[in-house]
């Protein structure tokens, strides 16, 4: 799973960790049996109805739209997902970090036509190993990737951090914080990282500095990060 940063509209820098290509296989496999699960119902159906050989093309048409405009209906109202992507954590983004707007999903759904279907997904796969940041033609074309919302457990998932032996605090106000406010901090700020809500690290970095009356330029992404190592040099020195 390789990291990339975006950097969004108000200079903040976010680590997002895109999707791996196994998971973005298993989801198109998903997502492929759904949709040959449909084309066969709508065959049987058609049979069932008894339909005319001249209009069963016509009737075959309107009924599989939906089978032909999956992945651009679902990504488009599902906030980037499809059945599959749901199933396996992953989504797509903007690499700017915005949500991608309809033109973005045009643009990949009708761009799978060459990287997906009539190469049978291998110039996808190509493209996305060549090119990093888990994108294939569809996504350099639209500006987006695909990411991945599964949340590893590791030490940093609890309060504590591990800080250098030369570690330095800038902010001895942060002792004004009790344990379990840091730590509601701590996730609320890894979580937002994780996710690329941005707006979420700008509202902790404001409520930081007017309840420990920080004065900083520091940017808000690295400011909390700053208070919450600095909450831990001073914590574990007791």
């Amino acid at each position: 799973m390789e990291q990339f940063q975006i950097e969004t509209a108000q200079n903040i820098s976010i680590g997002q960790n895109t999707a791996h290509l196994g998971d973005r296989m298993l989801a198109y496999i998903i997502d492929s049996f759904i949709i040959l699960v449909y084309l066969i119902l709508s065959v049987l159906l058609l049979i069932s109805m008894g339909v005319d050989a001249g209009d069963q093309w016509a009737f075959y048409l309107i009924l599989n739209l939906p089978a032909l405009l999956y992945y651009l209906l679902l990504e488009t109202f599902m906030n980037g997902k499809t059945i599959g992507k749901s199933l396996m954590n992953i989504r797509v983004v903007k690499l700017d970090g915005s949500r991608p707007g309809f033109a973005s999903y045009f643009v990949r759904w009708i761009l799978r036509i060459v990287d997906v279907s009539l190469t049978s997904g291998g110039l996808a796969v190509l493209t996305i190993l060549v090119r990093g940041k888990g994108q294939r033609i569809g996504d350099l074309a639209a500006g987006t990737t695909v990411i991945s919302e599964k949340q590893r457990v590791t030490l940093q998932d609890t309060l504590l951090r591990e800080l250098p032996e030369d570690y330095r605090p800038k902010f001895p106000q942060v002792t004004v914080f009790k344990d379990a406010e840091m730590q509601t901090i701590k996730e609320l700020y890894d979580n937002a990282k994780r996710n690329g809500n941005h707006q979420v690290i700008i509202s902790l970095s404001d409520r930081i500095k007017e309840v420990a009356q920080i004065v900083t330029d520091l940017k808000p992404i690295d400011l909390v990060d700053v208070v919450i190592k600095d909450y831990n040099f001073y914590t574990q020195q007791l």
